[in-house]
């Protein structure tokens, strides 16, 4: 079973489908729509989405569950005349290029002003949108307010501040900071890029070709190199088992763990964005959101479209139910997350003004596969490893270079 965590590390089972297959289609003959998901892990899920289905009427709608390999299966079937019509997914420009996604525009509407900007920014190819955002997820520092007060130490702003807290922080058997069994290399690439100022892709160029990249991985292995760093957890960097079991002080974790957080450790915790390195950077968290999409082979694509629009645009209670009723995530329309209830206060109600001030895209569209590849090795390779920064991004930086051209001449 897969959690919707899992969209903060996706490569997106659109990477999977730039491949042209045959285009012959197929006629509903009053069958029903077709609408995949992936198997989510909270309970309850594909109970809700089944509910949802029967409750449109204008077009009878089966809901199809995905168990396994969810992306491959996707990515075959978009190939063949037996793909859905609706499916959730990431859009990338190698889908849109192949012709395989349908422009979204027209379902949002006056809608459209209601979804957070950085979350539509995740769907958006070449100024169109492919998919209206269904759930967000996001990563953030977690801490505990215990454990820093008896240190003396300030919740960190900065990125320095949070090396010199993590060290202050690691005394009696707990360490300061975890943020996987990796050392954080995978998950805080992208927030050390943005506390910088940069980015991955910026303008169809390279965001991070720039010394102070280097800079800002660096503070990484510094941080790795510390001692400070819990590496060799039971559980990995998703689950908060090491900071609700006082092995830590501070996590780096999702929002998804907020209620078994609550449960361990009551108020004795606060949230963070990942601290700005520079005055030119700035505090960021990392959100990624699945997208309701609709198959451009699809012959029913107007009714694809107003099923969509029913459920994503116009039922505002079913999008509540789906993403605080199965789990703990964040609704992408404004009007829904600032007024939940269960988003109103404490850890979550930071969650949600970090997604509004401080979001940036884990798998923008325009970050292929490749790039992400280049990139992450090279960040793990100067965290673990010692390696040259200026070295292993400049590697990253060509490569990256590269599939921008393939991608934008």
């Amino acid at each position: 079973m897969i959690s919707r965590r899992r969209l903060l590390s996706l490569a997106g089972a659109s990477a999977l489908l730039a491949a042209c297959g045959s285009n012959t289609g197929r006629d509903g003959n009053g069958q029903a729509l077709k609408q995949w998901y992936h198997a989510y892990g909270e309970p309850g899920v594909q109970q809700a989405v089944e509910r949802y289905a029967k409750a449109f009427t204008k077009t009878p709608v089966d809901v199809q569950w995905n168990p396994g390999d969810y992306d491959s299966k996707l990515a075959t079937s978009l190939l063949s005349d037996g793909g859905p019509d609706v499916f959730e997914s990431t859009p990338q420009i190698s889908s849109v290029r192949a012709g395989q996604l349908v422009p979204l525009d027209d379902v949002f509407g006056d809608a459209r002003s209601d979804f957070t900007d950085s979350i539509l920014a995740t769907h958006t190819v070449d100024g169109k949108l492919y998919g209206v955002p269904q759930a967000v997820d996001m990563q953030m520092l977690f801490y505990r307010k215990s454990f820093l007060q008896q240190a003396g130490v300030q919740p960190p702003s900065t990125v320095d501040e949070l090396i010199d807290a993590s060290r202050r922080l690691t005394k009696d058997g707990v360490k300061g900071l975890f943020a996987g069994n990796d050392g954080g290399g995978g998950v805080l690439g992208g927030p050390a890029l943005w506390s910088a100022g940069l980015d991955y892709v910026r303008d169809h160029q390279v965001g991070f070709d720039d010394p102070v990249a280097a800079q800002a991985i660096g503070k990484l292995r510094e941080l790795y190199s510390s001692g400070s760093l819990l590496l060799g957890a039971v559980k990995d960097w998703a689950e908060p088992d090491a900071f609700t079991q006082g092995l830590v002080a501070m996590q780096w974790t999702g929002l998804w763990t907020v209620p078994a957080i609550q449960k361990a450790l009551g108020d004795d915790f606060g949230v963070l964005p990942f601290p700005k390195f520079s005055s030119s950077g700035k505090a960021s968290v990392p959100v990624g959101a699945f997208g309701a999409m609709i198959n451009a082979k699809s012959k029913r694509i107007d009714e694809a479209k107003e099923f969509v629009k029913w459920l994503w645009i116009e039922r505002t209670d079913y999008q509540e139910d789906f993403n605080l009723s199965y789990g703990f995530h964040i609704p992408p329309r404004r009007s829904i997350s600032e007024k939940a209830s269960k988003l109103t206060t404490g850890a979550a109600a930071d969650a949600v003004k970090f997604v509004r001030d401080n979001a940036k895209a884990s798998n923008p569209p325009d970050w292929t596969s490749v790039m992400r590849t280049a990139f992450n090795d090279a960040v793990s390779r100067v965290v673990r490893d010692g390696a040259p920064a200026d070295a292993e991004l400049k590697a990253a930086a060509d490569k990256t270079r590269d599939e921008l051209k393939r991608l934008y001449g």
